[in-house]
């Protein structure tokens, strides 16, 4: 069930929205080669701590996990899809790695969620299949949130999740027939805001029309997950960290968003 959120709720969510765009933007320009995945790991914390929040992922423990998440960051490097851990097996950065950085803060107990990938050393560090690969997925997050910002002219009876999941499919297709790109399998976004993770399920992949309906007052993080190779993936033995099998590249691009009357409103840009 979707739990709405009140207009006092979404005023907290957007001052926690850009407090968690400041630490991504913090942690993108401390992404650089050389650096070690356990100094991100504390920039993450200290600038958690100087925000007045608390890391949303630090002692979380999803269904099925068999250990709580021991960190407030998810690092996700290379071939890596979601949920790395920065601070068990340390990683140095290397030049032209495709780095995700992935957060959710909790402030004033309300939650908001985001992710960023980067070219460690800047845009002209990583190949020319790695640009296209981080282009295809800034690009999906920008349609879904596109198709929402017009929820009441497009969607008269209220947009749909599947309706999130065709503009997101639609801003792919190019990218997976022109690169062979796929869609991440199984994951997607989802409701947040009282908990980390809250109904409905996001698909990055949909039929118009389906799915239940978002109203003013939903909040959801809206997380479009591209794989360079197949769209298989697996789980590693630390029981968290998502891989590509056949060892690929992923990206992944964030933002929580509210639905409003008027459209949408993204909570966590600067």
């Amino acid at each position: 069930m979707i739990q709405l959120k009140s207009k006092k709720d979404i005023e907290i969510l957007r001052e926690a929205g850009k407090k968690l765009a400041y630490i991504l933007a913090s942690l993108e320009k401390a992404t650089v080669p050389g650096v070690s995945s356990f100094e991100l790991e504390d920039l993450a914390r200290k600038l958690t701590k100087e925000a007045g929040a608390t890391p949303a992922f630090l002692g979380y423990t999803p269904e099925g996990a068999k250990r709580a998440f021991p960190a407030a960051l998810c690092l996700s490097v290379n071939n890596a899809v979601v949920h790395g851990i920065p601070n068990e097996k340390e990683y140095i950065i290397k030049k032209g790695d495709l780095v995700v950085l992935d957060m959710g803060i909790v402030y004033k107990k309300m939650i908001v969620d985001s992710a960023i990938t980067v070219s460690a050393g800047g845009l002209e560090a990583t190949d020319e299949k790695g640009r296209k690969l981080l282009q295809a997925g800034k690009e999906c997050l920008d349609a879904a949130i596109e198709a929402c910002r017009h929820w009441k002219k497009d969607f008269p009876k209220g947009i749909k999740t599947g309706d999130i999941g065709q503009a997101i499919e639609n801003a792919f297709m190019f990218y997976h027939k022109k690169y062979g790109f796929n869609m991440a399998e199984h994951l997607g976004g989802h409701g947040v805001g009282f908990k980390v993770h809250e109904d409905p399920f996001v698909p990055n992949l949909g039929v118009p029309g389906q799915g239940p309906a978002l109203q003013p007052g939903t909040v959801i993080a809206i997380e479009p997950i591209l794989n360079e190779g197949k769209a298989q993936i697996r789980l590693e033995s630390d029981g968290y960290t998502i891989t590509t099998i056949d060892g690929k590249r992923s990206v992944h691009f964030e933002h929580t968003i509210a639905i409003t009357e008027d459209g949408v409103e993204v909570l966590t840009e600067m």
